[in-house]
């Protein structure tokens, strides 16, 4: 009995679920619009350090530094997601129990 008092809530938990990824989700949203920043950013560096823009350079741009930006963001939001809802102290008390 005791044992269930000092667990902490996890993924496994359908209520806590919905909670941590409604936070990844909301997240993810702002790191979508710092991703529009950061485009806009560097396609201002670049017209003004160059000049006019030809088209597939501006689709380069679009792509590269706007999905390296949501990548980087979704794969640190799982990690805090993973650590946030015990999924690593599962596995390290699993660990310890081999």
């Amino acid at each position: 009995m005791e044992e269930m008092t000092r667990r902490r809530p996890s993924l496994s938990d359908p209520d806590y679920a919905a909670l941590a990824w409604r936070r990844y989700r909301r997240l993810m949203g702002w790191m979508t619009f710092a991703a529009t920043l950061a485009v806009l950013a560097a396609l201002f560096y670049l017209w003004r350090t160059t000049g006019a823009l030809p088209l597939p350079l501006i689709i380069a741009t679009v792509v590269g530094v706007g999905l390296t930006v949501l990548l980087a963001a979704a794969l640190m939001g799982l990690v805090f997601l993973s650590s946030g809802t015990g999924h690593d102290q599962q596995v390290a008390d699993f660990e310890e129990e081999q």
